[in-house]
């Protein structure tokens, strides 16, 4: 079934809610969607460009994407709306900044990292926080077999979590001594996925590596190295053997488990309980030429997260057979929802329950908050990333270029205006800033205020003016 847009003449493809019986049609601002006996009228904004194409990564947490298309979100707000898997998050992030995709599912240091210039040279900005937790650390078999007896066991004969990186650091010294690289994956330099591997790693003494202005390895100094590979392959690569672990997003830590090939030993809420992870990003040309379609997207966004969340996730086993299509993530529906509908297994067998794996509403896991940012721009500077000094205000700026709590909010109070959220659901009078946070796997207290203080409390990492020039760190 196809609709045509009121302002262009070539068809659009409905979701496949919305082929059900949608039909919709957009007259003097409004539109009317009838679906069986129910007629919805829903207040539209006069967008600016209602055609758009977004991009995604073939991962769980790509969600709020898919539910706004398949329930008809985003057509409800008057855009006809394309997405399209992508091959890795240099090709969706370059593809969104020529302008071949108007937005994309990102990784939340993807902005941030274009904005000041590491790698490609754009800005890029996010008006919408796509979710919390979500990523895991996986071991080989083999590693595993060797970290066992490093661990503390419970009555029940399983492994005391949180497991930290305390039990894997005498099996990377053993390596080390063998003369065998520790080769490790995950999925891009500025991805959480980077930053949680290396803080779980220097928290149990394992040094994770540092970039330089002139060696954008990261391996500087490294006793782990760690290398990308793009989400989908990690299982591969780790069944044959060229890296030996991986921290990535679901469902590529469960498959290993279901493939028999590796385990996964922690996953980043016990890394950093309700931790930021993607975000929706566009470049800030798009919203300053397009601010009622960028309303409009955030809208139906939230919807959908709010759909996710619902009825303490009511609705998350539907949502499993979404994603488990082919055109979204593509993985089988039982290793979704291992994850999705609020359990973990780590070894085979140990299913344990974590409700908050994934969090796309609760917790105001959507509002795009400015520590958030400085966050991950405090780990760009810990690992040299970022190779100078900042000052605070300069994280404080920099994160205020890149998230945008104030588009965010507008979406939010359309919202509500509309009756489709309640005014309770959102944080109108945060200063961006969340209090702070001391539930780290090391205890390390972050308060975004303060980065560089923040960066002060590690063993391992630079801080204060040091920099890193060839193999040294100078001060």
């Amino acid at each position: 079934m196809t609709t045509r847009s009121p302002t262009k003449s070539r068809p659009f493809t409905l979701p496949r809610r919305a082929a059900l019986g949608l039909m919709a049609a957009a007259t003097g601002g409004l539109l009317l969607v009838s679906a069986s006996a129910t007629t919805v009228r829903a207040e539209m904004l006069d967008v600016e460009k209602p055609e758009l194409k977004f991009g995604f990564i073939k991962l769980t947490d790509m969600a709020p994407l898919a539910i706004a298309y398949e329930k008809g979100y985003f057509l409800e707000e008057g855009l006809f709306v394309t997405i399209e898997p992508q091959a890795n998050w240099k090709v969706l992030l370059d593809r969104v900044i020529s302008g071949e995709l108007d937005g994309a599912h990102m990784l939340a240091g993807q902005p941030l990292g274009a904005t000041i210039g590491f790698g490609t040279q754009a800005h890029v900005i996010t008006p919408f926080s796509m979710d919390l937790n979500g990523n895991g650390i996986t071991v080989s078999n083999a590693v595993w077999e060797e970290m066992k007896p490093n661990l503390e066991m419970g009555a029940d004969g399983k492994p005391v979590h949180p497991i930290k990186a305390d039990a894997l650091k005498p099996v990377v010294e053993k390596y080390k001594a063998e003369g065998k690289p520790f080769s490790m994956g995950m999925v891009f330099p500025v991805s959480t996925h980077n930053y949680e591997l290396r803080y779980w790693l220097a928290a149990g003494g394992i040094h994770p590596g540092y970039y330089s202005d002139t060696d954008i390895s990261g391996q500087i100094k490294a006793d782990a190295l760690l290398s990308v590979t793009p989400p989908p392959q990690m299982p591969a690569t780790l069944e044959a053997g060229t890296i030996y672990g991986y921290c990535v997003g679901e469902p590529w830590n469960q498959q290993a488990v279901f493939k028999g090939i590796g385990v996964p030993v922690i996953t980043d809420y016990e890394i950093w309980k309700n931790n930021p992870e993607k975000v929706f990003g566009i470049t800030a040309d798009f919203a300053e030429k397009y601010p009622n379609t960028t309303l409009a997207v955030t809208k139906a966004l939230i919807r959908a997260a709010m759909w996710l969340d619902e009825n303490n996730n009511a609705n998350r086993a539907e949502a499993v057979e979404i994603l488990a299509r082919p055109e979204y993530v593509g993985a089988d529906a039982e290793v979704i929802a291992n994850s999705m509908t609020g359990t973990f297994e780590y070894e085979k067998g140990d299913k344990r329950a974590v409700p908050d794996f994934n969090v796309f509403f609760r917790y105001n896991a959507t509002y795009p908050y400015y520590s958030d940012a400085v966050w991950y721009l405090s780990q760009m500077r810990r690992w040299g990333q970022i190779g100078d000094y900042k000052d605070d205000s300069w994280y404080d700026e920099t994160a205020k270029k890149v998230y945008r709590p104030d588009i965010y909010l507008k979406a939010a109070r359309l919202l509500v205006e509309d009756g489709k959220a309640k005014a309770s659901d959102f944080p109108w009078d945060t200063d961006g800033y969340r209090a702070p946070q001391a539930e780290f796997i090391d205890g390390v207290v972050f308060d975004g205020h303060k980065p560089n203080d923040y960066l002060t409390r590690f063993k391992i990492g630079l801080k204060d003016h040091q920099k890193v020039v060839g193999a040294e760190i100078t001060n």
